[in-house]
């Protein structure tokens, strides 16, 4: 007689993945515990991430940002706090009434005498520039802070708080600005859009999945699991500062990520799950067989997303550098919290998820609309293609550029400050290129003179000023747009011509130059690791040549369609007034290549979700178009459902006031709901039943290496034991638990389900 032992070890799921699920179901306690320590270490701890991250962090690799930073080393200053002080002529005062007047003087002085504080000028004191700093009307004044040491937040609250309390002063308005201020507020805000997205999804998320969960308890289990991700990525991050400098703009991107992809993945570990139950096994089988299956799927989507991510890794640009680091270390992060986290979480709530009524029918909406895709297939699959390519247009005249202060909403007191300052004193503006010449003023003055001045584009050199008595800087002003196509031959100009001197073009035109240089230099090879690393993995999951080659060209339409999207709202200025920002004239520099590298690895989950189907189908026997369509109707309504989640993750923190934020969380919703829609239920059935078998062809060496190292998605199950199928016992109302299924039934489902089953 067979040990009753042996025979349940039999019926055991095999592989890591489901070891790990009866672990972390057997511990789900410690496994609990774990991450509830990681969510409140990652609060108090890696929310400091805010405080210690960079707001503009430079490239020793890029020539405006060596030479900003050899001006920055030659200068004792570390930072300016400047105040607009405007007082329109009335019969209370003006700028130069008296009560004004002394009590701008008095400030500037009380100011000058504080720590931390290399100098503090105003209109009116001795000198000739003091005149600059009286604006071309009258009407207003400024106040220059130039902070000896930057490194003490405190030291520049102080002056800030001084200059504010001018407010009121004869009726002048007083705003305080300046880089130092502006670096903080960017902090402040970006800190602020994040929580705010956090706020709005996780909601509108739970909302969602109850109803297509049709329960709470279901429902609740991917925004615990995302709230838990979300404190561990913050936490990974802070320890990426701790070692590198992070951009202030890579934190919401990485959080936005890490709270799509969780929420995401844990959607189809609950999916998977209460599929297990309805076929009728108990608790911990279900568990288990959801880690082996669902697991696998999320183990794979994760790798594809990291490879995308990896591709950053390739630039020089710092910002880029973080995106990859904190991406993918919030990637991994995401993907153990669906691993570990949500087996223990059913462990707690299965008994309250209620299973399926019945299985997915293979009839339905999508199944039908698969059909009637198969009869029309080349002109859908023409009209699909031109509607993404007529959709991706708009970017082809694309301009990048570098927004300062404009990232900020308007309201802001910072940008308030800049903005001031370029309409009512130019003279103090800065300048679309800065020239710095290792050298002292003479030197400088006659490079200016002699070479700068008469350079085709230059409209003047506005001045020429010692940094200390070896570094001069040489401010030049371009005709028109500051950072358009003038501005940049200039800066090619400059650096073709040095005059025999050390010089570096600095400025915001010389840094698009650099990156553009840096994109057409490093891009190539970053697009060619991505696409390589994505078609080894296709390959080795399809075991076909052909389908790879095919997801990657689909997904740059996709990708085209969401940049082309994100030119003509943030470029050209559609729908600006309903999403409440004003246009640049352009995308910040980097945005572009985030984008690729965030759509790119979400398209191509749900690229892997979907092949992964159809490839588990059509090695079962069934024909390439039955394969098409039993995937498509099987896995569409899980695809949009998650789809649906991530568009609204992205589009919470497209509500953000941050413009970069901005940029990012639109262009990602706009790929994951034209991914999702467009392409996978009308453009992949289309390509699909157009090549037919020629799908799965590959050469015979390849197809040889893919049976001895090809990979799979789904897993060969056992049958369910009848020992742990429930016995059958009546519905509780509101209890949420459904009618149970008998023994024989149960061992009827789960010889059904004994054979390999596509992972959820």
């Amino acid at each position: 007689m067979r040990n009753p032992s042996s025979a349940a070890a039999d019926l055991r799921v095999r592989g890591r993945l489901a070891a790990l699920g009866r672990f972390c179901f057997r511990h789900r306690r410690w496994v609990l515990g774990f991450w509830a320590v990681v969510l409140v270490v990652g609060v108090l701890i890696g929310g400091r991430v805010f405080e210690g991250s960079v707001a503009g962090a430079s490239s020793a690799a890029s020539e405006a940002d060596r030479g900003s930073a050899v001006a920055t080393a030659a200068d004792p200053a570390r930072g300016v706090v400047t105040a607009v002080v405007d007082a329109k002529p009335t019969d209370k005062g003006s700028v130069d009434g008296a009560a004004v007047r002394a009590a701008v003087t008095r400030a500037t002085q009380e100011i000058a005498a504080l720590p931390g504080v290399a100098s503090a000028n105003d209109a009116y004191g001795p000198g000739p520039g003091a005149a600059a700093l009286r604006s071309a009307d009258g009407n207003a004044s400024l106040v220059t802070v130039r902070m000896a040491d930057a490194s003490t937040v405190a030291q520049a609250d102080a002056v800030t708080q001084r200059l504010a309390a001018l407010n009121g002063t004869g009726g002048a308005h007083v705003t305080v600005g300046g880089d130092l201020v502006l670096q903080q507020e960017v902090k402040k805000q970006t800190e602020q859009d994040t929580r705010f997205g956090e706020i709005v999804t996780l909601p509108l998320t739970l909302v969602v999945m109850v109803l297509v969960f049709g329960g709470l308890a279901a429902a609740s289990l991917p925004v615990i699991g995302a709230v838990a991700s979300v404190g561990g990525a913050l936490l990974a991050m802070f320890g990426f500062s701790r070692i590198m400098d992070i951009d202030t703009s890579v934190l919401p991107i990485a959080t936005v990520l890490g709270l799509g992809l969780s929420i995401d993945y844990a959607l189809l570990m609950v999916n998977r799950f209460r599929e297990e139950r309805g076929h009728g096994a108990d608790i911990a089988a279900a568990v288990e067989r959801t880690a082996a299956t669902a697991g696998r799927t999320v183990a794979f989507s994760g790798l594809t997303v990291a490879v995308a991510l990896a591709g950053l890794f390739v630039f020089t640009s710092p910002v880029l550098g973080a995106v990859a680091a904190a991406g993918v270390s919030v990637v991994v992060i995401a993907v153990a919290a669906a691993l570990t986290l949500i087996p223990a979480l059913l462990g707690f709530a299965g008994s309250r998820i209620k299973a399926p009524a019945a299985p997915v029918p293979d009839e339905g909406f999508f199944s039908r609309t698969v059909r009637r895709v198969r009869k029309r297939a080349v002109p859908v699959a023409l009209a699909c293609t031109a509607l993404l390519m007529a959709a991706g247009a708009p970017f082809l005249h694309a301009e990048m550029r570098n927004s300062g202060a404009a990232v900020l909403p308007a309201s802001s007191a910072g940008r308030q400050v800049a903005d001031a300052i370029d309409q009512r004193f130019p003279q103090l503006a800065a300048a679309p290129i800065t020239v710095v010449v290792e050298g002292g003023a003479p030197v400088a003055q006659a490079y200016a003179d002699e070479v700068v001045a008469k350079l085709p584009g230059v409209s003047g050199v506005r001045a020429v000023s010692p940094v200390s008595d070896s570094v001069s800087t040489i401010d030049v002003l371009v005709h028109g747009d500051p950072q358009g196509g003038t501005a940049k031959q200039v800066v090619d100009e400059l650096r073709a011509d040095r005059g025999g001197l050390r010089t570096y073009v600095t400025g915001g035109a010389a840094s698009v130059v650099d990156f553009a240089d840096e994109l057409s230099s490093r891009g190539p090879w970053a697009l060619g690791l991505v696409a390589l690393g994505t078609l080894v993995l296709l390959f080795l999951m399809t075991g076909s040549v052909v389908m790879p080659v095919k997801a990657l060209l689909m997904n740059l339409l996709s990708l085209g369609a969401s940049l082309g999207a994100l030119t003509l709202i943030f470029q050209d200025g559609y729908f600006s007034g309903l999403l409440g920002f004003s246009p640049t004239g352009g995308l910040e520099t980097f945005i572009p290549v985030l984008v690729f590298a965030f759509a790119f690895g979400l398209s191509m989950d749900y690229e892997v979700f979907l092949l992964a189907r159809i490839k588990e189908l059509h090695s079962r026997g069934y024909s390439c178009a039955k394969a098409v369509e039993l995937g498509v109707q099987r896995s569409g309504r899980i695809i949009t459902s998650a789809a649906l989640l991530m568009v609204i993750v992205f589009a919470g923190f497209a509500l953000g006031d941050m413009l970069m934020v901005k940029q990012m969380g639109i262009a990602l919703a706009v790929a994951v709901a034209v991914d999702a829609t467009l392409v996978r239920c009308l453009l992949v059935p289309a390509a699909m039943s157009l090549f037919g078998e020629f799908n799965w062809w590959a050469p015979a060496p390849l197809k040889r290496l893919h049976r001895r190292f090809g990979l799979s998605e789904h897993v060969e199950l056992p049958p369910i034991a009848p020992a742990v199928i429930p016995a059958q016992r009546p519905v509780l109302v509101g209890s949420g638990v459904g009618t149970g299924v008998g023994s024989a039934a149960g061992a009827a489902a789960g010889t059904a389900t004994g054979s390999a089953q596509p992972a959820q």
